[in-house]
């Protein structure tokens, strides 16, 4: 067994689990810390995607009670039956667009401007976004989306798809630009988390299964293990710091960690490019 390489791992699920729920992108920091490990091959990419399930478990985890309720009710009660299909209508368009442009944008967009320039504008456009969703709040929970709430933010979560953009920035910013709150559009990028990321971890391990073996088990266990410890710590302070905190100062960070990109790339610190 590599002692090296399960700290190696450890620490990498530890990056995941913090920045997976954050608007600040958990692809951009998982190929920084990545590159400064060392662990940044094939085998490692495939690692990097397949242990976001151990941050879902955190998030099923926290909001069990609500996924407990919903399923016992959905037999008989229209309100789990909307909430689930909401959450299936947000999840479709990113199987849809990931299987058609996935590898085309994994294959031209993958670049430090690319990245750097998604996580700089992604910044201000957070800064626009808290001076403008306060007025524009018209739906306070995640049981009052309609469909086509749903759908818009869907179609928001694709932005995602371009390094660097984040997946909940991409869905908590617009869901609260479409007119939810804060707290809802947080709620909700948590709940559509769960199909999209397992989705993607088991589609990365299947298509990608020959590069693995059995002597892999423990690297992704471990990264798994730690994954959803930071995961479910971040989650449980990230819904506490919403309910009297805005999104700023993550726009701030976004905005140096654009810089830090364009400099780790200038210098040929990192490999941001496949």
């Amino acid at each position: 067994m590599d002692v090296v390489l399960l700290v190696k791992a450890a620490i990498m699920g530890i990056v995941e689990g913090l920045t997976e729920f954050l608007p600040i992108s958990s692809t951009g920091h998982l190929i920084l810390a990545g590159a400064l490990l060392g662990f940044d091959d094939a085998k490692a990419k495939v690692f990097d995607i397949a242990i976001q399930t151990g941050a879902i478990f955190a998030v099923i985890l926290v909001y069990w009670q609500k996924i407990r309720a919903t399923v016992v009710a959905l037999p008989t009660e229209r309100q789990a039956q909307r909430f689930v299909l909401n959450v299936l209508i947000g999840f479709l368009p990113a199987v849809v667009l990931g299987l058609l442009f996935g590898k085309a944008i994994k294959a031209h967009l993958f670049t430090p401007v690319v990245v750097a320039s998604t996580f700089i504008i992604g910044g201000f456009i957070i800064l626009w976004a808290e001076r403008r969703a306060p007025s524009a709040t018209r739906i306070e929970a995640v049981d009052d989306m309609t469909p086509l709430d749903a759908l818009k933010v869907g179609l928001v979560q694709c932005l995602a798809m371009i390094p660097g953009t984040s997946r909940s920035g991409s869905t908590i910013i617009g869901g609260m630009l479409l007119g939810l709150s804060r707290k809802a559009a947080t709620d909700y990028s948590f709940f559509l988390a769960i199909p999209t990321l397992i989705g993607a971890g088991v589609y990365s391990l299947y298509k990608d299964r020959a590069l693995l073996s059995v002597q892999d088990i423990p690297m992704f266990l471990t990264g798994l293990v730690f994954s959803f410890i930071s995961a479910w710590l971040c989650v449980r302070w990230l819904l506490r710091y919403i309910s009297t905190h805005s999104f700023v100062p993550f726009a701030y960070y976004r905005i140096v960690f654009g810089i830090v990109v364009l400099v780790t790339a200038w210098t040929g610190w990192v490999q941001w490019a496949d």
